[in-house]
């Protein structure tokens, strides 16, 4: 059980990482390649605490790696985290014919 707690835990925060605008936009700067700290905050007009946050939820759930160089932060979409969210989101909106029919409980 714990085990599932777990995967579940890890879904939750690849699914948080796409759940904000401004984490799509960041999404959206990145696909273009590698990006300083410093342009996407010039970007998106957004303080750097803010920025903080929201690279740190991309992080925590891989879909976005930092290379530090001097005093500043370089992300890039992490291509591993990119497949597995991609993954995980046809995982789960896929038909499964093999489980449990759906018998009709509100037929009268």
């Amino acid at each position: 059980m714990k085990e599932l707690t777990t995967e579940y835990n890890d879904t939750v925060k690849i699914f948080k990482a796409f759940c904000d605008d401004n984490r799509l936009k960041i999404l959206e700067q990145l696909r273009t390649g590698e990006k300083c700290a410093c342009k996407l905050l010039d970007e998106l007009q957004i303080t750097q605490p803010t920025l903080s946050h929201h690279m740190k939820l991309l992080c925590d759930a891989d879909i976005v790696q930092g290379r530090k160089e001097g005093k500043w932060v370089h992300y890039s979409i992490n291509p591993e985290g990119a497949k597995r969210a991609e993954e995980l989101l046809a995982c789960l909106v896929t038909l499964d014919s093999s489980g449990e029919k759906n018998d009709d409980c509100c037929s009268e």
